[in-house]
């Protein structure tokens, strides 16, 4: 009994110095940067099997739906899971509220993600311009009906559940160990986010250039092409790790616009590369 006891104040004790080394953490909104990036990680994680269950069932195939160059993150579902904790954390109590709001966070993340994509990588992730009640091809509806009910389902379900792992994670493994994880998993991160922008970047810019399509911004692609391809030692990396198969296997469902308006599927320029893992039959074409 004395000994149940003993344990039961070690606990105890032990949640205390965790709590107060909690405190001194920096919080956003009331959450530590630790925990936000844990679910970065784990939503991430998630998204990325919702996605490649979701190309299974529509498409009939098994490809990467992957947002980076390496590792199983669907960056969209950890940014969007991230923004809807911090924001719908208040609203919990009203189901109505946690709907619209999801509808409406989840809406303009998949709004400026995509928005980011075009203006800066010069790609579209996605396009919904044949999908009804679109805007600008970035967002739907359907969707964002979609986003409404994942927001319901997070806060009352599924986030509870995911504190409650990372609790026992905490509980089971050393502070200094899991700061060392997170700081790796930061760097990793980081370093494959920066290569995923540059190859995307090059990929697109050659595949404009090489089939002559026509951008919005051409003089830049003209001028990119020549600086990239002009360097030997450039070519070389790009062709080991960023060439069009690589490329087109990590992001199959690439498109570029053209000045026209245009959407071109990437993968339709390269017939011979095959973009997925395996497909079970005919399935839907993309």
């Amino acid at each position: 009994m004395e000994e149940v006891l003993e344990k039961s104040d070690e606990i105890k004790i032990k949640e205390k110095t965790e709590e107060k080394v909690e405190k001194k953490h920096f919080r956003i909104l009331g959450i530590t940067f630790w925990r936000l990036f844990a679910y970065f990680i784990i939503y991430s994680v998630i998204g990325y099997v919702i996605e490649t269950l979701f190309g299974i069932a529509r498409y009939g195939m098994l490809e990467s739906r992957q947002s980076f160059l390496y590792g199983p993150f669907c960056a969209i579902y950890g940014i969007g899971a991230i923004i809807m904790i911090l924001s719908l954390q208040y609203f919990k109590k009203s189901h109505n509220f946690l709907f619209i709001g999801g509808c409406i966070v989840g809406s303009i993340t998949e709004y400026i993600v995509s928005w980011i994509g075009e203006m800066i990588l010069h790609l579209k992730w996605w396009d919904y311009s044949n999908v009804p009640l679109n805007i600008n091809g970035r967002i739907c509806l359907l969707y964002s009906i979609f986003w409404g009910f994942l927001g319901l389902y997070l806060m009352i379900s599924l986030n509870p559940k995911i504190d409650k792992m990372i609790n026992y994670i905490k509980a089971k493994i050393s502070t200094k160990v899991l700061r060392i994880f997170v700081a790796i998993c930061i760097i990793f991160m980081f370093i494959d986010c920066l290569s995923t922008a540059f190859a995307l970047s090059y990929f697109t810019i050659r595949t404009s250039k090489e089939h002559n399509i026509e951008v919005r911004n051409q003089k830049y692609v003209d001028r990119a092409y020549e600086r990239i391809y002009n360097n030997e030692f450039q070519v070389k990396i790009i062709n080991k790790f960023f060439n069009n198969e690589k490329m087109l296997k990590t992001f199959p469902r690439v498109t570029i616009e053209d000045i026209n308006g245009n959407i071109i599927k990437v993968k339709d320029l390269y017939p011979e590369i095959k973009t997925y893992y395996y497909k079970f039959g005919e399935g839907e074409s993309f």
